[in-house]
C-alpha cells in the first residue's frame, strides 16, 4: 500500500472543502431581508442551522434574522437552562440582539419524540408574531407580513423528529393564510427548507459539503431577490464558533 498516497487524502479532502466555502461566496443569496429562523428545540440553531445563520447575519448583506423557538426544550427540565444558552448561541453566531430570539413556552408544543404539533397552532403563532394584521387587511390590497423568508425543516425534519416535521407543515399553513383572502396576489414570505439527506451523507462531515456544493451548481437558480436554492458551507472560522 502507498502509505504517502493514504497521508494525502486527509489534505486533499480539507482542501476540496476550503475550496467549495469559497466558491459558494459568488452564488447568489438574500439581501435586505427579514428572515425568520422557525425552529423546535433550543439548539437546532447549532445543530442544523449554524451555516445558515452565520452567513445570512453577515453585515454586508444587510439582513435582519430572528429566531423563533416553539419550545424550550424543557423534557429533562433543563427548560430554562437551554433558553439561556440559545440566546448566547445566537448571539454567537451573528444574530444582532437577545430581543431577536423568542422562546415560546406553550402546553401546545411539548418537548416530545412522539408527538405531533397542530399546524394550525403553529401558524397561529407565526401569524401573532410576523402578520398580525393578517385578518384586517382589505382583500383589494396584497397581503403584509413583518418577514420577508421563513426558513426551517423540510418535510422529513432533517432527524425524523415529529416536532421538526409539524414545523414545516406549519409554516405551509402560515403561507396559506397569508393568500387566504388575497387571491391573485403574490406571497410575500418565502418558505426555505433545510434538505434532509441519507445517513451517510448527514454524518459525512466536511465530505458532504464537497457534494453538495457540486449538485447544486446545477440547481441554482438566480431568483433575483429569492435565488434557490440557498447554500451555506462553513469555513474554518465558522466552525470555530
Amino acid at each position: 500500500m502507498n502509505w504517502t498516497l493514504v497521508a494525502q487524502i486527509p489534505l486533499l479532502i480539507v482542501g476540496c472543502w476550503l475550496f467549495t466555502a469559497y466558491l459558494i461566496t459568488g452564488f447568489p443569496t438574500l439581501r435586505g431581508k427579514r428572515i425568520c429562523l422557525l425552529i423546535a428545540h433550543p439548539d437546532d440553531e447549532a445543530m442544523f442551522f449554524a451555516p445558515s445563520v452565520i452567513t445570512l447575519t453577515q453585515q454586508s448583506l444587510g439582513n435582519q434574522l430572528f429566531i423563533l423557538c416553539l419550545s424550550s426544550g424543557d423534557a429533562d427540565g433543563l427548560g430554562q437552562t437551554r433558553k439561556t444558552e440559545l440566546v448566547k448561541s445566537a448571539l454567537l453566531l451573528g444574530i444582532t440582539s437577545a430581543e431577536h430570539v423568542v422562546v415560546v413556552e406553550d402546553e401546545r408544543f411539548p418537548d416530545s419524540m412522539t408527538k405531533t404539533w397542530d399546524t394550525k397552532e403553529i401558524s397561529k403563532v407565526l401569524a401573532h408574531y410576523f402578520a398580525p394584521t393578517i385578518a384586517s387587511n382589505p382583500t383589494n390590497r396584497a397581503p403584509e407580513a413583518l418577514i420577508d423568508v421563513v426558513i426551517t425543516f423540510d418535510a422529513k425534519g432533517v432527524s425524523g423528529h415529529p416536532n421538526h416535521v409539524s414545523l414545516y407543515h406549519g409554516a405551509k399553513v402560515f403561507l396559506g393564510s397569508l393568500m387566504q383572502r388575497h387571491k391573485g396576489w403574490e406571497c410575500p414570505v418565502k418558505l426555505y427548507t433545510l434538505t434532509s439527506t441519507n445517513v451517510v451523507r448527514k454524518y459525512s462531515s466536511i465530505v458532504d459539503s464537497i457534494f453538495t456544493v457540486l449538485t447544486c451548481i446545477w440547481r441554482t437558480k438566480d431568483g433575483k431577490d429569492f435565488p434557490s436554492p440557498l447554500l451555506a458551507v462553513n469555513g474554518p472560522m465558522g466552525i470555530l464558533r
